[in-house]
């Protein structure tokens, strides 16, 4: 077991601007790492069957997402030495103990879709006069 030197208690404060816990948890609370995390589940799936799936996402931003949950080691890309390159993304770990979370951010979404709505209306309304 590798020992890890003692962490700054402040990287860990969600609330401070200049922390590192704050620019994990941007990295990951954004609409297309929740999405990619999602659709990724327990699959291995290709670049562009993850692009097929989440409709909307741009090759670029496709490619900005992974790269930066490859980078905090939620994803892991597995190049194949073949031509053309086959190149494939599945979650580690720790990007599948995050799903978790994701999943219920879903369910909640789908749960509270109708008030939400409903909400949004009213407020929109009451804008408009």
């Amino acid at each position: 077991m590798t020992k890890h030197p003692a962490r700054d208690p402040a990287d860990t404060d969600l609330t401070r601007a200049d922390s590192l816990a704050r620019e994990i948890f941007a990295g990951v609370a954004n609409k297309w790492a929740l999405l990619l995390i999602n659709v990724l589940a327990d699959r291995t799936l290709r670049f562009t069957e993850l692009q097929r799936q989440i409709g909307g996402i741009s090759h670029k931003m496709l490619s900005q997402t992974l790269r930066h949950l490859e980078r905090d080691g939620l994803v892991d890309r597995t190049v194949h030495p073949v031509v053309p390159p086959r190149v494939e993304y599945r979650l580690t770990e720790a990007g599948r103990a995050l799903r978790a979370t994701v999943n219920g951010m879903c369910a909640w979404t789908r749960t509270h879709l109708d008030h939400i709505e409903e909400a949004r209306r009213r407020f929109d309304s009451a804008r408009a006069v």
